[in-house]
């Protein structure tokens, strides 16, 4: 029940009483910025036009609230195909330099993933449409809308004329999806000038594991690649000619990937669970309070049956433990019909997800020992070789860092006109069973806290169709932030 009393007229109310009368204003301007179709996956001059025209966008948004901008030229990209294409800048902005406030610095990506109506989806992806609290656009919360919202909260302390509780930074990317070309260089370039001051960086490009519950980020699993060769000859053979004679590449390469995983998703490698974490009884606990509803997580996967029976066991086997999955097959006949071919080289993909404390080195060599060892023992004359594609570390920071500690209290603020509260209630502790290099390479080089704060709710669909936002995630995220920078000013002193 609300009071029917004036409500108190403290900085908190006011900025969310403002955030709330603008919010048409600021669904407007994630509008503007849906419609443009910064794609970068695809290498079309057509796109990387329109991935500058975004940058520039957000460059002048930024300059209107008084920020310094430097907007880094990255000069062109070389195409395996010999085409030049230009890569869009990085920009690089500041709003104030007070060394008694700490400063906070804030990464987002303004590219987004390909998308057409034809794909399946329900309205055009560059046309942000609003049906009944869902704001539907391609980079809706993949990143337009997280970026937009820090930059909404920033905004209304301006509007306001209230001084920022803390220095603003802002490192803003236009390639993410395509694989963050140039970005970690630059980090290192700018590690002793742009983020020299730097006390706080905040990611806010992942998801709640909860429709409805917000979640603090704190760890998410690396990668590690891997492609085995089986190999007899360049061409392919009769299987009438050869069948019977030959040690075929493709038998040996599906005993070689049997040998990985076994039915129950227990790794066989050996050795590669001594890296990992022991579970202790306080890690366990966490995982019982997360609000995370099994069987509705279960029926939206359309998975008839996990492989663990219980939310905990899920969680840990996504967060807490190393996956492996094979995901295809090089050289293989895979077209319709009935090819009767036996290949005569063949490559097989898989990968392993990484949690702490697991090394992609030692991975890279117990993956490597295995696979010789079980090889060696069929006696084959194919010729088997491994070889290492990619190796991306896994990341996870302490929760008891100033920033965490300053956004779970902003995420319980509930001022007295609870009305214009943010959410009033502990977060999910949460870790991600994807990859996110950029939170590792940020801790890497600028060795400060990283902290992972996301706002879109699980049934977002980043990357898919029908990519949304709800309009209370964003609107309330923009509060959030400006909770945040706030509580960051308190701890901070």
């Amino acid at each position: 029940m609300f009071s029917s009393s004036p409500p108190p007229s403290g900085p908190l109310e006011k900025l969310f009483q403002y955030i709330d009368l603008h919010q048409d204003e600021f669904v407007q301007t994630l509008k503007e910025w849906v419609a443009i179709e910064s794609n970068s996956v695809q290498p079309v001059l057509h796109f990387r036009q329109e991935l500058s025209r975004m940058m520039a966008v957000a460059t002048d948004k930024l300059q209107c609230l008084g920020a310094a901008v430097d907007s880094v030229d990255l000069g062109s990209q070389q195409l395996p195909n010999g085409q030049s294409l230009p890569l869009p800048p990085i920009i690089l902005a500041e709003l104030g330099n007070d060394p008694k406030k700490p400063t906070v610095c804030f990464y987002g990506h303004l590219d987004v993933q390909p998308a057409q109506q034809s794909d399946g989806w329900l309205t055009d992806p560059h046309t942000l449409t609003e049906v009944g609290g869902k704001l539907y656009g391609r980079g809706a919360t993949d990143n337009k809308g997280p970026v937009l919202a820090w930059i909404n909260a920033v905004s209304t302390f301006r509007a306001l004329e209230q001084d920022l509780p803390v220095n603003i930074k802002f490192i803003l990317e236009g390639m993410e999806e395509a694989g963050s070309v140039a970005l970690e260089e630059l980090v290192t370039k700018e590690k002793h000038r742009f983020f020299s001051s730097v006390d706080y960086i905040v990611i806010s490009d992942n998801l709640w594991i909860s429709r409805t519950k917000p979640a603090l980020t704190y760890g998410t699993r690396g990668n590690s690649y891997f492609m085995v060769e089986v190999k007899c000859r360049d061409q392919d053979f009769h299987s009438g000619t050869f069948g019977g004679i030959l040690n075929e590449p493709m038998a040996e390469l599906i005993a070689l990937l049997d040998s990985l995983v076994d039915s129950t998703g227990h790794i066989l490698i050996p050795g590669i669970y001594d890296q990992v974490a022991p579970l202790t009884e306080e890690e366990k606990k966490t995982y019982e309070t997360i609000d995370l509803d099994l069987e509705e997580y279960q029926n939206s996967s359309q998975v008839e049956k996990f492989l663990y029976g219980t939310k905990e066991e899920i969680l840990m086997h996504l967060w807490r433990y190393p996956s492996l999955s094979i995901h295809g097959i090089e050289g293989a006949f895979d077209k319709p019909g009935t090819k009767t071919v036996i290949p005569g080289r063949v490559v097989g993909k898989f990968s392993i997800r990484l949690v702490p404390h697991m090394n992609v080195s030692v991975v890279e060599k117990q993956v490597k020992q295995h696979l010789e060892a079980v090889f060696s023992k069929r006696n084959s004359s194919n010729q088997m070789s491994v070889s290492l594609a990619l190796g991306l570390q896994p990341w996870i920071t302490n929760i008891n860092d100033n920033q965490y500690l300053a956004a779970k209290a902003a995420i319980k603020t509930v001022p007295s006109f609870s009305r214009v509260s943010v959410f009033g209630i502990e977060p999910d502790m949460i870790q991600d069973g994807s990859t996110i290099p950029i939170a590792r390479i940020f801790q890497d080089i600028i060795q400060k806290s990283v902290m992972m704060l996301p706002l879109g709710a699980v049934d977002d669909g980043e990357h898919s169709q029908n990519e949304k936002i709800n309009r209370w995630n964003y609107i309330e995220g923009s509060k959030l932030f400006a909770a945040f920078f706030l509580e960051l000013a308190k701890l901070h002193e």
